[in-house]
């Protein structure tokens, strides 16, 4: 029947009725706009340009005590919010306030899951968003989960899990979330460590979000790790260690990994043992969260030669490296697994690093690494190993021979599809490894001199002056290179 009582007329009569002030005509107007509109685009937009919008939210605003009234616009919002016409014409409403308003004074968990839904809805809009936060939705929302958080009946966990998302997409905006962190004092941010303690998963996936979210600035960051949310984290992931929930453990990683990016809280952090603590998950079999923990740790060792020389001579760490980088079935997590290791000798510049990451067989990753397809992966290898070559060349120079890591380097130089960068890498590396002998017989054999002279004339500057360089080390007398 609708197709046909649209084809009559019937839009152009109904909307003018909105402006009654009959509840009773309101009722069934409300529900004809409601049914109308649902789930037919044309439709939705017809009726948000004929301005149902402004009409819907005064309606609420006017009459928030009748609750049949108020549930029958509420389904209209539902049903028209998901346009962005819509979002943007409640965004010019009070909308905000009057939704937060109604969001207080239920608390039957259908009308709440019904509010909820048209909140999250208009959460993806940035402007709606920060009206959101200046309505004090935050405040409901942790009243609600205050008032779940021991519950785990199904009815109140479907309430948990929607007002849990609307926090989480509240922070997604850049100013809805410094508004709602608040230097540290606002109700969300000071609710998180309830709900990272809490027994409920989903609060302490919640809490973790937070914290991820909150740390997307580091001012922010600092603050956080002034007011020990690192320790609560740690906690958190410790229950989930062997067989835990793998969102709170992948959610509880990246929050880390955030906190870490500020030079003074890597300080900090490893100054309270969190590089240490972080390895008990090292024993995790989750692809997602071995992924998250290579990541969290670089982003720890990055600048801070002391944690990159002690976690660069863990045996277990190294293993467990060498381990993953081996790991053909997660791409992912053998490129993370890579660049760690080529982190560790990168940050430590230690000739003892050197010489584990050579004993658990780690220098054929790195040499394989040097020939990714990632540019960003091949110049971390690059220059890990030049820095290898440079500080314990005699130690590892049986590994290099047998990874062919002269004839890798050598493809590289050759290859067009090679950039400037790698190949200037590259040729940093070589100028390295010629203060050996024996891999300078090498570079001989493979007729390296050769390519050399062609680079010297290469478009790019820099390139064309390393493989100069290059070149003349290679010339050199043979003996000032020997060992």
């Amino acid at each position: 029947m609708k197709v046909p009582c649209i084809d009559a007329g019937l839009v152009p009569v109904l909307v003018p009725l909105l402006d009654s002030t009959d509840q009773e005509m309101l009722l069934h107007v409300g529900r004809a706009i409601g049914r109308i509109c649902y789930d037919n685009n044309d439709l939705q937009e017809q009726l948000v340009g004929a301005g149902v919008i402004t009409s819907v939210v005064r309606i609420l605003s006017d009459y928030p005590d009748n609750e049949p009234l108020v549930r029958v616009n509420m389904l209209a919002l539902s049903n028209l919010a998901d346009l962005d016409v819509a979002k943007d014409a409640l965004s010019k409403t009070r909308a905000a306030e009057q939704l937060v308003h109604q969001l207080r004074r239920v608390n039957h968990h259908e009308k709440v899951e019904i509010i909820l839904e048209v909140l999250q809805t208009l959460a993806e809009n940035d402007a709606l968003k920060l009206q959101l936060a200046e309505a004090g939705v935050q405040e409901a929302l942790v009243e609600i989960l205050l008032r779940l958080q021991e519950s785990f009946r199904p009815e109140d966990m479907c309430s948990l899990k929607a007002a849990s998302d609307l926090v989480v997409s509240l922070l997604l905006g850049d100013e809805s979330m410094q508004q709602l962190f608040a230097e540290g004092h606002g109700v969300i941010y000071q609710s998180v460590g309830t709900w990272l303690a809490s027994k409920h998963t989903q609060l302490q996936l919640t809490g973790a979000l937070a914290i991820a979210n909150f740390a997307r600035n580091d001012s922010n960051c600092v603050r956080m790790v002034q007011l020990g949310v690192v320790h609560q984290l740690l906690d958190l992931l410790e229950q989930h260690v062997e067989s835990g929930d793998v969102s709170v453990q992948h959610a509880a990683l990246s929050a880390l990994r955030n906190l870490a990016i500020p030079v003074a809280n890597k300080v900090q952090m490893l100054d309270e043992g969190v590089g240490k603590r972080i390895q008990m998950l090292l024993r995790s079999e989750v692809p997602p969260v071995q992924f998250k923990l290579l990541g969290t740790l670089r982003m720890l060792i990055d600048g801070q030669a002391d944690a990159a020389e002690e976690m660069g001579q863990d045996p277990v760490l190294l293993n467990r490296l060498v381990q993953w980088c081996d790991s053909k079935d997660h791409t992912g997590v053998c490129g993370e697994a890579n660049r760690l290791l080529a982190s560790l000798l990168r940050h430590s510049r230690s000739h003892e690093v050197v010489k584990a990451i050579q004993e658990a067989q780690g220098v054929k990753h790195l040499v394989s690494m040097a020939t990714s397809e990632h540019v960003i992966m091949q110049n971390e290898a690059l220059i890990a190993l030049a820095i290898a070559s440079a500080v314990g060349l005699e130690n590892i120079k049986e590994a290099f021979k047998e990874a062919k890591l002269v004839q890798n380097i050598h493809k590289l130089l050759k290859a067009d599809s090679t950039g400037p960068e790698v190949k200037y890498n590259s040729m940093g590396l070589l100028c390295s490894l010629l203060n050996s002998a024996e891999m300078r017989q090498e570079a001989e054999k493979e007729r390296m001199k050769e390519t050399l002279e062609t680079l010297c004339s290469h478009s790019n500057g820099n390139v064309a002056k390393q493989a100069l360089m290059a070149l003349q080390i290679l010339n050199e007398e043979h003996h000032l290179f020997e060992p």
